[in-house]
């Protein structure tokens, strides 16, 4: 059963007429006829009397709502299609990370809802993890994360680096590393810390930070924002690795102290790279070819912090 089949049977319906249904069809008769005995034969029953008026047998009767439902279908879906091909999508949806959404992402969040104000942009702050998860399951559009490769290799994925990052120290202001400039990695891991909840990259990359070290993580408390990382080292005893578009904020907060990273390292096996971050931003292959996707990925592009440039042009 073909859908040209079922047209031509609605139309036979609707007209009366082997000929009138050619017509409208624009086709031959004889074209309409063959199509119709291909229908029948497919089905095993007649589906009209041959007579001067080509009327319904109890079989075309039965097939012709099921036929009007699936030929309504067919448009609607072709429809649908030539509009998201068109860019006429209803939404776009962002997964990306907290320290984005609060300092990198509004402007263009903006400039993508003058340029198509007839989209609904939905944004959602996770985890780099979850992220890349909901992209690949489907639910979101475009993903701004922490880069896993794990998580971004594929045949189907298309990834962006955007920039690299430095992790830095956040401390309270009366805190003793706050007496660091640059605070050694052997004072730093002597601190309990509080650190992201399982799912977030930064987690990922602290832990295997102190395994190259061969130190023990005193990770004491998770959380998920940056105001509760924020709330908590304010409190004195706990310290945060965070990187450095996430201590915007703390800069200018006379109870908090932000401090760099000392190059050297000490353990039992040395470690002289710096601790950075790798931002990424990641799609699908079909959807790049989306135009409001596609629009939304080049502002993410042309956007890029004035203090990210260098970072990316020398990575």
């Amino acid at each position: 059963m073909r859908l040209e089949q079922l047209q031509a049977f609605l139309a036979i319906a609707e007209t009366g007429s082997f000929q009138q249904a050619a017509r409208k069809c624009r086709v031959t008769q004889s074209t309409i006829s063959r199509q119709i005995q291909s229908l029948e034969a497919d089905v095993g029953v007649e589906l009209f009397h041959r007579t001067s008026h080509a009327k319904l047998t109890l079989g075309g009767e039965r097939l012709l709502p099921r036929a009007r439902k699936i030929c309504q279908e067919w448009e609607i879906a072709t429809q649908e299609l030539t509009d998201l091909i068109a860019g006429k999508q209803p939404e776009l949806c962002i997964a990306a990370i907290h320290s984005l959404c609060a300092s990198y992402l509004p402007p263009v969040l903006q400039k993508f809802c003058h340029d198509y104000p007839e989209v609904q942009l939905r944004v959602t702050s996770l985890g780099s993890d979850r992220a890349l998860k909901v992209l690949k399951d489907g639910l979101v559009d475009l993903a701004i994360v922490m880069n896993n490769r794990f998580l971004t290799t594929g045949r189907d994925m298309v990834v962006e680096v955007l920039y690299d990052e430095p992790i830095e120290v956040l401390v309270a202001a009366n805190h003793p590393l706050a007496q660091y400039e640059r605070i050694p990695w052997s004072e730093l891991i002597r601190y309990p810390q509080v650190v992201f909840k399982d799912g977030y990259g930064m987690q990922r990359l602290v832990q295997d930070k102190f395994e190259r070290l061969e130190a023990k993580l005193q990770a004491a408390l998770e959380v998920n924002t940056l105001d509760a990382f924020r709330g908590v080292v304010r409190q004195g005893e706990l310290i945060a690795l965070l990187p450095r578009s996430a201590l915007m904020e703390a800069l200018h907060d006379p109870t908090l102290a932000v401090r760099s990273l000392a190059s050297n390292s000490t353990g039992a096996t040395s470690d002289n790279t710096a601790l950075t971050r790798r931002v990424v931003m990641v799609t699908t292959i079909d959807r790049l070819q989306i135009p409001p996707i596609n629009h939304f990925w080049q502002l993410v592009r042309e956007n890029i912090p004035p203090q990210f440039q260098q970072q990316r042009s020398a990575s």
